[in-house]
């Protein structure tokens, strides 16, 4: 009798299921995302797009879907949901950019890269696509490309941390370090509490064999950050260099303090003595 009465169940829920309308299968979907119900969100997407295939809402749907599967770490089938909402409105640049964000978080830059030259096309002036192109032509030092990435980003944000950032790295890696150092003179200017814009300037002075000047600019990260234990181990290596043994002995012992393994930093403490 018992299973008699659940198989009746399981036939009306089945049968309920059927007869709902497109519409509120979509919105009871819609009700399950916004619930963090992802598993019956994604069946309900799922039931609405077998339902009533050749509706034009479908794009929505399988945008949808896709964004669900993403938050259920499921990243492949969400890439072939964005895909097949593509090919039904292949310019959504929002489609567009959440599956190029999939394929960076997998490494497929190249995948990437055609999907955010793809929004750029349709939006110059897209920050996102322009970051992140910026970011993969970096990656493939692709200079020049990137600076112009860059700058459009700052012609249309002129605060842009990101690209600001991204300009400077530039600066350095095509040996214009006085460019460099000057933006981020005021980039530390405008943000004085920020301890990474001072660890990257006192690279730059390293690079530039200022070891007196990076030690200065790491001294004062270490103030503002007093939890970021890689500053202490490039200060000991900087003292090291200067053939201050006993400072940098200090400063390992610090960054140790801090949460560095004390074997990660043996040959450099036994260059200590």
């Amino acid at each position: 009798m018992r299973k008699l009465i659940l198989l009746s169940l399981l036939l009306c829920a089945m049968s309920a299921v059927k007869g709902q309308s497109y519409s509120e299968l979509v919105e009871k979907a819609m009700d399950y995302t916004l619930k963090d119900s992802l598993a019956q969100a994604e069946e309900l997407y799922k039931e609405a797009l077998k339902l009533d295939p050749k509706n034009a809402r479908n794009a929505l749907l399988f945008s949808n879907l896709g964004t669900v599967q993403k938050r259920m770490g499921r990243l492949d089938d969400a890439i072939e949901s964005y895909t097949m909402a593509l090919n039904i409105t292949p310019y959504a640049t929002a489609i567009l950019l959440n599956r190029a964000s999939i394929y960076m978080e997998k490494g497929f830059r190249e995948k990437a890269y055609l999907d955010y030259c793809n929004v750029i096309d349709l939006l110059p002036n897209d920050k996102e696509a322009r970051l992140m192109r910026a970011y993969i032509y970096m990656y493939r030092r692709q200079y020049k490309e990137a600076r112009i990435d860059y700058n459009v980003v700052v012609g249309e944000d002129a605060q842009n941390m990101t690209a600001r950032l991204g300009l400077v790295m530039l600066d350095q890696k095509e040996g214009r370090f006085q460019s460099a150092i000057e933006s981020l003179n005021l980039l530390i200017n405008e943000n004085p509490r920020e301890a990474m814009l001072l660890k990257m300037r006192a690279n730059i002075e390293l690079e530039q064999k200022y070891p007196e000047l990076a030690l200065m600019d790491l001294e004062e990260a270490a103030r503002v950050d007093t939890k970021d234990a890689d500053i202490w181990v490039m200060i000991g290596d900087i003292q090291l260099e200067l053939k201050n043994k006993g400072k940098a002995k200090e400063a390992y012992e610090k960054a140790i303090a801090l949460g560095i393994p004390r074997l990660n930093l043996a040959e450099q403490l036994k260059n200590c003595r």
